[in-house]
């Protein structure tokens, strides 16, 4: 009996340490960052540009704007939560073929971006931040808000905030604290620092809405999707793309197909 009260004692220090180390290391759990140095080139063909934000506290953001040769618009792209703008620059190129210019930002740590993400309302009022700074160029009725992956619960957010002509999501989850409940059965929700709940948010959004999934979605899986259908408005549409994973997306031809009507 007191071998068996050892080993349940041992059990429980073990997983508070876990749950301790989730919750104080949720950042490098949640994010994967490359930095660039502040005179790295980009190499990106056409035409391109760098622009820095400053956030509520001080801090500059980066990213870069690309026109397109004639433009109907703007992409405001809120990527993933690997890498910096000098690999997710190439989806530009998919957006200002159709004519429209896209703005990338690198989140805090990301790229150029100072600082480090320590925070989800800081995540947040970053993104609201990066967004007024290009209103004075592109008014809302001519702005679509992108958000892929991890950039799908800020992209739903933000657009709940404003007025944008269209919200677009890729691979979205249902929420945050949903996905990680999924791939860590163990872990209690309200540990998870970073809920972001598209689910609770979605559904403020006044623009058109869509969703684009893969089926073979291995990162975020695709019933996230089908469980944000029910809180859309009866016009928004959630397409589930066969056979796609996680990443690729811009490229998949279901996808650009769709896109084709969507940004006409």
């Amino acid at each position: 009996m007191k071998a068996l009260l050892i080993i349940l004692s041992i059990v429980v220090v073990l997983y508070v340490a876990v749950c301790a180390l989730l919750y104080f290391k949720q950042e490098s759990l949640l994010f994967y960052p490359s930095q660039l140095p502040a005179d790295y080139q980009f190499r990106f063909p056409g035409q391109h540009e760098e622009r820095w934000i400053k956030a509520e506290d001080g801090t500059r953001l980066h990213g870069l704007l690309f026109r397109a040769p004639s433009s109907k618009g703007l992409i405001f792209y809120l990527h993933g939560n690997g890498g910096a703008v000098d690999s997710w620059g190439e989806v530009a190129e998919t957006y200002t073929r159709l004519q429209y210019d896209v703005f990338i930002l690198d989140y805090r740590g990301y790229g150029k971006s100072e600082g480090q993400i320590t925070s989800q309302a800081q995540l947040m009022a970053d993104v609201q931040a990066a967004y007024a700074s290009l209103l004075g160029e592109y008014p809302e009725s001519r702005t679509i808000i992108l958000g892929y992956s991890v950039g799908t619960g800020p992209a739903t957010w933000l657009a709940a905030r404003q007025q944008p002509r269209l919200l677009i999501l890729q691979a979205p989850y249902f929420s945050m604290r949903d996905l990680a409940t999924r791939l860590y059965p163990f872990v209690p929700g309200f540990l998870v620092r970073y809920p972001l709940p598209t689910n609770e948010l979605i559904g403020q959004v006044k623009a058109p809405i869509v969703l684009f999934h893969g089926d073979r979605d291995e990162v975020i899986y695709y019933e996230s999707s089908l469980k944000l259908k029910p809180l859309l408005k009866p016009t928004d549409k959630v397409i589930i793309l066969p056979r796609a994973g996680h990443n690729g997306m811009s490229d998949n031809p279901r996808y650009l197909q769709e896109l084709v009507k969507l940004l006409e």
